[in-house]
Protein backbone atom coordinates (compact mmCIF):
# COMPACT_ATOMS: atom_id res chain seq x y z
CA UNK A 1 0.00 0.00 0.00
CA UNK A 2 2.52 2.20 1.17
CA UNK A 3 4.79 1.55 -2.08
CA UNK A 4 1.93 2.21 -4.23
CA UNK A 5 1.35 5.61 -2.66
CA UNK A 6 5.08 6.55 -2.96
CA UNK A 7 5.15 5.72 -6.55
CA UNK A 8 1.58 7.59 -7.34
CA UNK A 9 3.28 10.69 -5.73
CA UNK A 10 6.71 10.38 -7.55
CA UNK A 11 4.81 9.99 -10.79
CA UNK A 12 2.85 13.51 -10.04
CA UNK A 13 5.96 15.25 -8.81
CA UNK A 14 8.06 14.28 -12.05
CA UNK A 15 4.89 15.43 -14.82
CA UNK A 16 2.93 17.10 -12.54
CA UNK A 17 4.99 20.53 -13.38
CA UNK A 18 5.15 20.04 -17.44
CA UNK A 19 1.88 21.19 -18.11
CA UNK A 20 2.44 20.32 -21.82
CA UNK A 21 4.87 22.85 -21.62
CA UNK A 22 8.88 23.08 -23.27
CA UNK A 23 11.21 22.68 -20.84
CA UNK A 24 15.08 22.85 -21.21
CA UNK A 25 17.55 20.43 -20.62
CA UNK A 26 18.82 22.27 -17.53
CA UNK A 27 15.99 22.59 -16.37
CA UNK A 28 14.73 18.73 -16.63
CA UNK A 29 17.95 17.85 -15.30
CA UNK A 30 17.25 20.22 -11.95
CA UNK A 31 13.72 18.48 -12.50
CA UNK A 32 15.29 14.92 -12.29
CA UNK A 33 18.20 15.65 -9.14
CA UNK A 34 14.54 16.96 -7.38
CA UNK A 35 12.53 14.42 -8.05
CA UNK A 36 15.51 11.59 -7.30
CA UNK A 37 15.52 13.54 -3.62
CA UNK A 38 11.98 13.31 -3.18
CA UNK A 39 12.45 9.55 -4.08
CA UNK A 40 14.93 8.62 -1.41
CA UNK A 41 12.50 11.06 0.76
CA UNK A 42 9.74 8.91 0.08
CA UNK A 43 11.46 5.63 0.40
CA UNK A 44 12.55 6.89 3.95
CA UNK A 45 8.84 7.74 4.49
CA UNK A 46 7.78 4.23 3.81
CA UNK A 47 10.80 2.41 6.08
CA UNK A 48 9.60 4.63 8.98
CA UNK A 49 5.63 3.36 8.22
CA UNK A 50 6.66 0.01 7.69
CA UNK A 51 8.59 -0.01 11.09
CA UNK A 52 6.01 2.08 12.58
CA UNK A 53 2.95 -1.14 11.53
CA UNK A 54 5.08 -4.08 13.03
CA UNK A 55 4.60 -3.20 16.53
CA UNK A 56 0.96 -2.93 15.67
CA UNK A 57 1.14 -5.97 13.93
CA UNK A 58 2.64 -7.96 16.64
CA UNK A 59 0.16 -6.16 18.86
CA UNK A 60 -2.58 -7.74 16.75
CA UNK A 61 -0.99 -11.12 16.84
CA UNK A 62 -0.28 -10.71 20.64
CA UNK A 63 -3.90 -9.98 21.03
CA UNK A 64 -5.51 -12.72 18.70
CA UNK A 65 -3.18 -15.68 20.54
CA UNK A 66 -4.86 -13.59 24.20
CA UNK A 67 -8.26 -14.01 22.73
CA UNK A 68 -7.56 -17.71 21.57
CA UNK A 69 -6.73 -17.93 25.27
CA UNK A 70 -9.37 -16.43 26.92
CA UNK A 71 -11.72 -18.80 24.59
CA UNK A 72 -9.77 -21.81 25.82
CA UNK A 73 -9.93 -20.73 29.38
CA UNK A 74 -13.73 -20.08 28.87
CA UNK A 75 -14.31 -23.56 28.26
CA UNK A 76 -15.85 -25.76 30.94
CA UNK A 77 -15.08 -29.29 31.38
CA UNK A 78 -17.61 -31.08 32.85
CA UNK A 79 -17.24 -34.91 33.10
CA UNK A 80 -15.93 -36.24 30.26
CA UNK A 81 -17.44 -33.69 27.95
CA UNK A 82 -15.84 -30.20 27.38
CA UNK A 83 -17.96 -27.42 26.23
CA UNK A 84 -16.90 -24.28 24.53
CA UNK A 85 -18.59 -21.31 25.16
CA UNK A 86 -16.91 -19.28 21.75
CA UNK A 87 -20.38 -18.72 19.88
CA UNK A 88 -21.81 -17.81 23.34
CA UNK A 89 -24.34 -20.75 23.46
CA UNK A 90 -24.29 -22.00 26.76
CA UNK A 91 -27.10 -24.37 28.76
CA UNK A 92 -28.86 -22.67 31.47
CA UNK A 93 -27.78 -24.56 35.12
CA UNK A 94 -31.26 -26.30 35.41
CA UNK A 95 -32.42 -28.32 38.38
CA UNK A 96 -34.83 -30.78 39.92
CA UNK A 97 -37.09 -29.22 42.16
CA UNK A 98 -35.68 -30.34 45.16
CA UNK A 99 -32.23 -28.19 44.09
CA UNK A 100 -29.87 -30.77 42.91
CA UNK A 101 -28.42 -30.56 39.41
CA UNK A 102 -30.34 -31.51 36.07
CA UNK A 103 -27.95 -34.64 34.77
CA UNK A 104 -29.80 -35.13 31.52
CA UNK A 105 -29.04 -32.85 27.99
CA UNK A 106 -31.49 -35.30 25.52
CA UNK A 107 -34.40 -34.05 27.75
CA UNK A 108 -35.44 -31.07 30.23
CA UNK A 109 -37.52 -30.95 33.35
CA UNK A 110 -40.56 -28.79 32.04
CA UNK A 111 -40.95 -32.14 29.79
CA UNK A 112 -41.30 -34.60 31.99
CA UNK A 113 -44.80 -35.55 33.10
CA UNK A 114 -46.58 -38.53 35.60
CA UNK A 115 -48.14 -40.80 33.04
CA UNK A 116 -52.12 -41.18 33.33
CA UNK A 117 -52.13 -45.15 34.02
CA UNK A 118 -56.06 -45.22 34.63
CA UNK A 119 -56.63 -44.74 30.89
CA UNK A 120 -58.51 -47.61 29.26
CA UNK A 121 -56.30 -50.64 27.96
CA UNK A 122 -59.23 -52.67 26.52
CA UNK A 123 -60.26 -50.34 23.83
CA UNK A 124 -60.27 -52.06 20.50
CA UNK A 125 -61.33 -50.28 17.61
CA UNK A 126 -63.53 -52.92 15.01
CA UNK A 127 -62.30 -53.20 11.54
CA UNK A 128 -65.56 -52.67 9.87
CA UNK A 129 -64.31 -50.69 6.20
CA UNK A 130 -62.29 -52.25 3.54
CA UNK A 131 -59.14 -50.05 4.80
CA UNK A 132 -59.81 -51.01 8.33
CA UNK A 133 -59.09 -54.73 7.71
CA UNK A 134 -56.22 -54.54 5.67
CA UNK A 135 -54.95 -52.39 8.72
CA UNK A 136 -55.65 -55.25 11.21
CA UNK A 137 -54.47 -58.30 9.21
CA UNK A 138 -51.16 -56.75 8.08
CA UNK A 139 -50.62 -56.09 11.95
CA UNK A 140 -51.19 -59.49 12.57
CA UNK A 141 -49.45 -60.91 9.89
CA UNK A 142 -46.61 -58.59 10.70
CA UNK A 143 -46.62 -60.07 14.24
CA UNK A 144 -46.09 -63.78 13.39
CA UNK A 145 -42.43 -63.21 12.69
CA UNK A 146 -42.14 -61.34 16.23
CA UNK A 147 -43.59 -63.90 18.07
CA UNK A 148 -41.55 -66.34 16.11
CA UNK A 149 -38.36 -64.62 17.00
CA UNK A 150 -38.60 -63.04 19.92
CA UNK A 151 -41.15 -65.52 21.89
CA UNK A 152 -41.21 -64.59 25.57
CA UNK A 153 -37.80 -62.59 25.72
CA UNK A 154 -40.33 -59.50 26.22
CA UNK A 155 -37.36 -56.82 27.12
CA UNK A 156 -35.68 -57.60 23.61
CA UNK A 157 -38.98 -57.67 21.81
CA UNK A 158 -39.87 -53.82 23.67
CA UNK A 159 -36.92 -53.14 22.55
CA UNK A 160 -37.28 -53.84 18.92
CA UNK A 161 -40.70 -52.81 18.72
CA UNK A 162 -39.48 -49.19 20.05
CA UNK A 163 -36.96 -49.28 17.18
CA UNK A 164 -40.41 -49.25 14.74
CA UNK A 165 -42.92 -47.19 16.76
CA UNK A 166 -41.01 -43.90 17.11
CA UNK A 167 -40.67 -43.91 13.17
CA UNK A 168 -44.46 -42.99 12.30
CA UNK A 169 -45.17 -39.96 14.43
CA UNK A 170 -41.81 -38.49 12.66
CA UNK A 171 -42.72 -39.55 8.88
CA UNK A 172 -45.99 -38.30 9.27
CA UNK A 173 -44.28 -35.07 11.44
CA UNK A 174 -42.18 -34.01 8.27
CA UNK A 175 -45.08 -34.92 6.13
CA UNK A 176 -47.00 -32.43 7.10
CA UNK A 177 -44.49 -29.81 7.84
CA UNK A 178 -43.64 -30.15 4.34
CA UNK A 179 -47.23 -29.83 3.41
CA UNK A 180 -47.50 -26.84 5.34
CA UNK A 181 -44.45 -24.89 4.06
CA UNK A 182 -45.99 -25.99 0.70
CA UNK A 183 -49.33 -24.95 0.41
CA UNK A 184 -49.09 -22.19 3.33
CA UNK A 185 -51.09 -23.03 5.65
CA UNK A 186 -51.00 -24.61 9.38
CA UNK A 187 -51.25 -27.78 10.40
CA UNK A 188 -53.50 -27.22 13.74
CA UNK A 189 -51.16 -28.08 15.80
CA UNK A 190 -50.83 -32.01 14.29
CA UNK A 191 -47.10 -31.60 13.29
CA UNK A 192 -45.74 -30.99 17.03
CA UNK A 193 -48.44 -33.64 18.12
CA UNK A 194 -47.06 -36.27 15.91
CA UNK A 195 -43.15 -35.45 16.77
CA UNK A 196 -44.36 -35.48 20.30
CA UNK A 197 -45.86 -38.62 19.95
CA UNK A 198 -42.41 -39.87 18.00
CA UNK A 199 -39.77 -38.09 20.83
CA UNK A 200 -42.03 -40.36 23.72
CA UNK A 201 -40.90 -43.52 21.76
CA UNK A 202 -37.67 -43.13 21.69
CA UNK A 203 -37.72 -42.22 25.48
CA UNK A 204 -39.34 -45.70 25.34
CA UNK A 205 -36.03 -46.89 23.56
CA UNK A 206 -33.66 -45.09 25.65
CA UNK A 207 -35.38 -46.77 28.67
CA UNK A 208 -35.47 -50.30 27.42
CA UNK A 209 -31.87 -49.79 26.30
CA UNK A 210 -30.93 -49.50 29.62
CA UNK A 211 -32.49 -52.43 30.67
CA UNK A 212 -31.30 -54.94 28.06
CA UNK A 213 -28.39 -54.30 25.93
CA UNK A 214 -28.82 -55.59 22.45
CA UNK A 215 -26.78 -58.32 20.78
CA UNK A 216 -24.54 -57.65 17.56
CA UNK A 217 -27.03 -59.99 15.49
CA UNK A 218 -30.44 -57.57 17.06
CA UNK A 219 -28.82 -54.50 15.92
CA UNK A 220 -28.77 -55.67 12.77
CA UNK A 221 -32.17 -56.74 12.75
CA UNK A 222 -33.17 -53.23 13.26
CA UNK A 223 -31.04 -51.80 10.84
CA UNK A 224 -33.14 -53.85 8.51
CA UNK A 225 -36.24 -53.75 9.90
CA UNK A 226 -36.09 -49.43 10.34
CA UNK A 227 -34.77 -49.09 6.61
CA UNK A 228 -37.65 -51.34 5.37
CA UNK A 229 -40.47 -49.63 7.87
CA UNK A 230 -39.58 -46.90 7.21
CA UNK A 231 -39.18 -46.19 3.39
CA UNK A 232 -42.68 -48.17 3.18
CA UNK A 233 -44.64 -46.29 6.14
CA UNK A 234 -43.27 -43.04 3.79
CA UNK A 235 -44.47 -43.87 0.66
CA UNK A 236 -47.96 -45.31 2.61
CA UNK A 237 -48.48 -42.03 4.22
CA UNK A 238 -48.22 -40.21 0.98
CA UNK A 239 -50.71 -42.12 -0.15
CA UNK A 240 -53.37 -42.73 2.26
CA UNK A 241 -52.96 -41.28 5.54
CA UNK A 242 -56.24 -43.06 6.87
CA UNK A 243 -54.28 -46.25 6.47
CA UNK A 244 -51.33 -45.34 7.80
CA UNK A 245 -52.58 -43.78 10.71
CA UNK A 246 -54.75 -46.82 11.29
CA UNK A 247 -52.01 -49.33 10.74
CA UNK A 248 -50.39 -47.37 13.61
CA UNK A 249 -53.08 -47.61 15.97
CA UNK A 250 -53.90 -51.42 15.50
CA UNK A 251 -49.90 -51.59 16.58
CA UNK A 252 -50.30 -49.46 19.52
CA UNK A 253 -52.81 -52.00 20.52
CA UNK A 254 -50.48 -54.90 19.61
CA UNK A 255 -47.52 -52.98 21.99
CA UNK A 256 -50.34 -52.95 25.06
CA UNK A 257 -51.18 -56.58 24.55
CA UNK A 258 -47.35 -56.56 24.57
CA UNK A 259 -46.21 -55.08 27.62
CA UNK A 260 -49.33 -56.56 29.70
CA UNK A 261 -47.92 -60.26 28.86
CA UNK A 262 -44.09 -58.31 29.93
CA UNK A 263 -45.64 -57.54 33.54
CA UNK A 264 -47.67 -61.06 33.99
CA UNK A 265 -43.94 -62.20 33.65
CA UNK A 266 -42.59 -59.60 36.10
CA UNK A 267 -45.02 -60.65 38.80
CA UNK A 268 -44.80 -64.60 38.30
CA UNK A 269 -41.17 -63.97 39.18
CA UNK A 270 -39.60 -65.14 35.28
CA UNK A 271 -38.61 -61.82 35.04
CA UNK A 272 -36.75 -59.50 37.75
CA UNK A 273 -38.12 -56.54 38.67
CA UNK A 274 -35.13 -54.46 38.94
CA UNK A 275 -34.38 -51.20 39.77
CA UNK A 276 -36.32 -48.53 37.48
CA UNK A 277 -33.37 -46.94 35.60
CA UNK A 278 -32.30 -43.53 36.41
CA UNK A 279 -33.39 -41.84 32.71
CA UNK A 280 -36.76 -42.98 33.60
CA UNK A 281 -37.53 -42.05 37.06
CA UNK A 282 -37.11 -38.19 35.88
CA UNK A 283 -38.68 -38.92 32.89
CA UNK A 284 -41.92 -39.62 34.18
CA UNK A 285 -41.37 -38.74 37.65
CA UNK A 286 -41.25 -41.81 39.25
CA UNK A 287 -40.58 -42.64 42.96
CA UNK A 288 -36.99 -42.87 43.79
CA UNK A 289 -37.39 -46.40 44.63
CA UNK A 290 -39.60 -47.56 41.17
CA UNK A 291 -39.03 -50.45 39.46
CA UNK A 292 -39.65 -52.30 36.30
CA UNK A 293 -42.80 -52.97 36.96
CA UNK A 294 -43.44 -49.35 37.29
CA UNK A 295 -41.58 -48.02 34.02
CA UNK A 296 -43.27 -50.81 31.99
CA UNK A 297 -46.74 -49.83 33.62
CA UNK A 298 -46.24 -46.37 32.22
CA UNK A 299 -44.77 -46.91 28.79
CA UNK A 300 -48.19 -49.16 27.78
CA UNK A 301 -50.01 -46.43 29.49
CA UNK A 302 -48.06 -44.01 26.64
CA UNK A 303 -48.96 -46.79 23.76
CA UNK A 304 -52.69 -46.77 24.60
CA UNK A 305 -52.58 -42.44 24.75
CA UNK A 306 -50.92 -43.27 20.93
CA UNK A 307 -53.29 -45.53 20.49
CA UNK A 308 -56.20 -43.09 20.74
CA UNK A 309 -54.23 -40.65 18.43
CA UNK A 310 -53.93 -42.76 15.65
CA UNK A 311 -56.82 -44.12 15.74
CA UNK A 312 -59.37 -40.24 15.97
CA UNK A 313 -56.40 -39.30 13.03
CA UNK A 314 -57.69 -42.41 10.83
CA UNK A 315 -61.35 -41.31 11.79
CA UNK A 316 -60.85 -37.65 10.60
CA UNK A 317 -59.42 -38.82 7.18
CA UNK A 318 -62.37 -41.27 6.81
CA UNK A 319 -64.71 -38.23 7.39
CA UNK A 320 -63.58 -36.68 4.85
CA UNK A 321 -61.27 -34.03 6.34
CA UNK A 322 -58.32 -32.97 7.19
CA UNK A 323 -56.31 -33.58 10.54
CA UNK A 324 -55.99 -29.38 10.55
CA UNK A 325 -59.68 -29.24 10.41
CA UNK A 326 -59.90 -30.77 13.93
CA UNK A 327 -58.21 -29.78 17.45
CA UNK A 328 -54.43 -31.45 17.63
CA UNK A 329 -53.67 -33.76 21.17
CA UNK A 330 -50.87 -31.97 22.42
CA UNK A 331 -49.61 -33.10 25.28
CA UNK A 332 -51.75 -36.38 25.30
CA UNK A 333 -49.81 -38.51 27.09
Amino acid sequence: MNYLLARSVMKRAIAGGNGGRYVSPCAAAAGGMEARGLSMVLIGWRRMMSTAAEPSSTSAVAEKDDKSKSVATGNEKKGDVVVSSYWGVSRPKVTREDGTEWPWNCFMPWETYRADVSIDLTKHHVPKTFIDKVAYRTVKLLRIPTDIFFQRRYGCRAMMLETVAGVPGMVGGMLLHLRSLRKFEQSGGWIKALLEEAENERMHLMTMVELVQPKWYERLLVLTVQGVFFNAFFVLYLLSPKLAHRIVGYLEEEAIHSYTEFLKDIDSGAIENVPAPAIAIDYWRLPKDATLKDVITVIRADEAHHRDVNHFASDIHFQGKELRDAPAPIGYH
